[in-house]
């Protein structure tokens, strides 16, 4: 097993998978009147974020302490760094505090790999800066296995804002190490010159959403990070949900099988309707369930277990 998960591009097939089954084990867990494992009693893990975050942080410390880890959990915000502290000295202070695991967002693309060089713990990246957030990939590998039982062959539109989504980039690593076939859709404004690259038969990019719907086994919407964006990439917001929004009529071109997920938060209304968001295929809520037991189970293989 890997001793960091900086990046999707660190699991080969064979560690993916081992993560998604044991994630499985965890699940079996929820359902139990007392859902906590003695895995990881005496161990540290340190939740790391200096960017403002719900689902992750939270779903981290769940599956943490679900483990029997002590938790602590670092804001950057009421902390040293609000008084010029570097990511560096931070770092050599849970260092001196014998952090087992560190749990790390940041703003900087690449906040993770610096880390993991400065502390002998393993690093777990939970969203760096435009770059990726690995975690987010498995569970939402986690959650296509179980909705539709094989992630080999499966057909899935990324759509969106790809450029500035790390979502987005470790979906389109993990998955196509896993078999499924991806492509990547939105404006070209918003979509990354190095995926336009990086074509294969398991990659493809497409502006037409609705000429991808009908053979799609997997739609899932992106959020428009407009606090991220600089420049004007679409002509309104109107024109963004006219041409790439997921509404009733085109959740009915999908095939009845079909699933719609999205990472959160959502802008209801922009990128997805309400009404599709709340429907009956909709994975939404599954997939913060979900990241809990995917999160126990990295924690628990990082961390030693067998």
């Amino acid at each position: 097993m890997i001793k960091h998960l900086r990046s999707a591009a660190d699991l080969d097939a064979e560690t993916a998978t081992l993560i998604l089954d044991t994630a499985g084990e965890m699940a079996a867990l929820s359902g139990r009147e007392v859902k906590k494992l003695p895995a990881l009693r005496g161990r540290t893990v340190v939740n790391l974020f200096y960017e403002d975050s719900t689902r992750t942080r939270i779903s981290f410390e769940a599956a943490a302490k679900r483990l029997s880890a002590d938790v602590i959990n670092f804001s950057a915000k009421g902390s040293s760094v609000s008084k010029g502290e570097s990511l560096k000295d931070t770092a050599l202070t849970l260092q001196a505090m014998g952090a087992d695991a560190v749990v790390i967002r940041h703003s900087a693309s690449g906040a993770p790999h610096r880390l993991a060089g400065w502390v002998d713990g393993s690093v777990v990246n939970a969203g760096d800066g435009t770059h990726e957030h690995p975690t987010q990939a498995l569970l939402d590998a986690y959650t296509m296995r179980s909705r539709l039982g094989r992630l080999d062959g499966l057909r899935v539109a990324i759509v969106g804002d790809v450029l500035h989504s790390r979502v987005a980039r470790s979906n389109v690593l993990l998955l196509t190490t896993l078999g499924a076939q991806v492509t990547v859709v939105g404006p070209p404004t918003l979509i990354p010159v190095d995926v336009a690259a990086a074509l294969s038969d398991k990659l493809q990019v497409s502006y037409d959403l609705d000429e991808v719907l009908p053979d799609s086994d997997v739609v899932m919407m992106l959020r428009v990070q407009t606090e991220r964006m600089q420049d004007s990439y679409f002509p309104s917001a109107r024109e963004y949900s006219r041409r790439y929004g997921l509404d009733v009529p085109r959740l009915k071109r999908l095939p009845e099988h079909a699933i719609v997920m999205h990472p959160g938060p959502m802008n209801r209304g922009m990128e997805i309707a309400p009404e599709v968001a709340d429907s009956p295929r909709s994975t939404i809520v599954e997939q913060v369930a979900n990241g809990v037991s995917v999160r126990m189970a990295v924690l628990y293989l990082l961390l030693g277990g067998k």
